[in-house]
């Protein structure tokens, strides 16, 4: 089932499952489309059970080797600020999932910094390094895809409700301390980088998240529910499962 809910673009399947391997599909496509059209594609990976789903569905996929993965640029929404390998970092769970076994170029897989012994502060650094990074290769859009989860309270990212990213205006990223869930310091693009993409696909499952997709669709701020200011500028495409779009006017889990 699919429709338009304030301008974005709702595509609801009946589980987590089926809705990994849809938003496999659909992002195969998509990647096989720009590469079509001469393009080197730039998508922003996510992590959560649905983000790393749809990553091991891209393995799992036939259709996977229709992308020339060797022209396809890799970076991240967020991380989590922990020791290089932490197999709680999104890098980690998105190499296992598919970096590692498709014939990516490394010099465009572009990982956010990784906590090498220097602590919170060390946060501070790897944000500005992201930064300089974003800004030494500008492109407009700056990404064609970024690929985002959501939190129950409607954070995605690294940004939470009325936290000091959500508010932040000037920095493209951030870096973010005392997270209400663990780890509680992180490394985040902003809302405002977000909103550089072509286009964001807000991919995520559950009961529990319901009430922030119907707030988010709803028209709720940002600074209350911050899934709700990630927008792309082309298009904003909502994939999720039934349970989650529950609350959603006219549809039920």
């Amino acid at each position: 089932m699919s429709g338009a809910v304030n301008g974005a673009r709702v595509v609801i399947h009946s589980g987590a499952d089926v809705l990994a391997a849809a938003a496999a599909a659909r992002l195969i496509t998509r990647l096989t489309d720009l590469q079509a059209a001469g393009g080197t594609p730039r998508i922003a990976l996510t992590g959560g059970g649905v983000g790393i789903g749809m990553l091991e569905q891209i393995r799992a996929a036939p259709a996977r080797d229709a992308v020339d993965w060797a022209r396809v640029e890799f970076f991240w929404g967020d991380e989590r600020f922990l020791p290089p390998g932490d197999p709680e970092r999104n890098e980690t769970q998105a190499r296992a999932a598919l970096l590692d076994h498709v014939p990516v170029d490394p010099a465009k897989v572009f990982p956010m910094g990784a906590d090498t012994g220097t602590g919170p502060d060390g946060a501070e650094a790897a944000a500005a390094d992201y930064a300089a990074l974003l800004a030494g290769s500008p492109r407009d859009p700056l990404f064609d895809v970024v690929l985002l989860g959501m939190g129950e309270e409607g954070h995605t990212a690294s940004v939470f409700p009325d936290s000091p990213a959500v508010h932040e205006t000037t920095r493209t990223v951030v870096d973010v301390h005392d997270c209400p869930k663990p780890p509680p310091t992180r490394v985040s693009l902003t809302l405002a980088t977000i909103r550089r993409s072509a286009e964001v696909w807000l991919v995520t499952a559950g009961a529990g998240k319901a009430p922030a997709v119907a707030a988010a669709l709803g028209g709720a701020a940002e600074v209350d529910v911050p899934v709700a200011g990630a927008v792309g500028a082309e298009r904003t495409l909502w994939l999720i499962d039934r349970a989650a779009a529950s609350e959603l006017p006219g549809h039920r889990a």
